[in-house]
């Protein structure tokens, strides 16, 4: 019986063909994903070994610099796109209603990981921020920075 991926070898197996395949190949490739992507040698090799998850802050330069959509990356990570995609698009339309947690929110989706939950949270407050960025960007089609992400 073989034992399921682990998140960090699920991780590597999206993000490692990726780079390689954006020409992250060779001697030197890990120090120039770490480069482009602002991370640490370490963190990059360890990633790409499957032994390690990136902080949530360097998933998306990640994905811009391998070629992978953050959508893709959170799917294999397991966080529900489509819950996120739920709270963005509703944006508190109904009378009465109140802004809920990431907590309440990863328990609504059934999200009971730990990792997970941190995670969703995590990018919530990424999607938030890019919210705020696009709002003081007058002339900026809506969606902007975060629809890029």
């Amino acid at each position: 019986m073989t034992d399921a991926p682990t998140r960090a070898q699920r991780f590597a197996a999206l993000i490692g063909p990726a780079a390689r395949n954006a020409g992250y190949s060779g001697y030197g490739s890990g120090a120039r994903l770490a480069r482009d992507a602002g991370m640490s040698e370490s963190s990059v090799s360890r990633m790409l070994k499957g032994q390690g998850i990136p902080d949530l802050e360097f998933w998306a330069p990640l994905c811009d610099v391998v070629g992978v959509e953050l959508s893709d990356l959170l799917a294999e990570m397991g966080i529900p796109v489509e819950s996120l995609r739920a709270l963005s698009e509703t944006k508190q339309s109904q009378v009465g209603s109140r802004s809920i947690t990431p907590a309440e929110l990863a328990d609504r989706v059934g999200i009971h990981d730990p990792i997970g939950r941190e995670m969703l949270a995590a990018t919530i407050e990424r999607l938030k921020r890019l919210e705020d960025q696009d709002d003081d960007q007058p002339g900026e089609e809506h969606g902007g920075k975060a629809a890029r992400m």
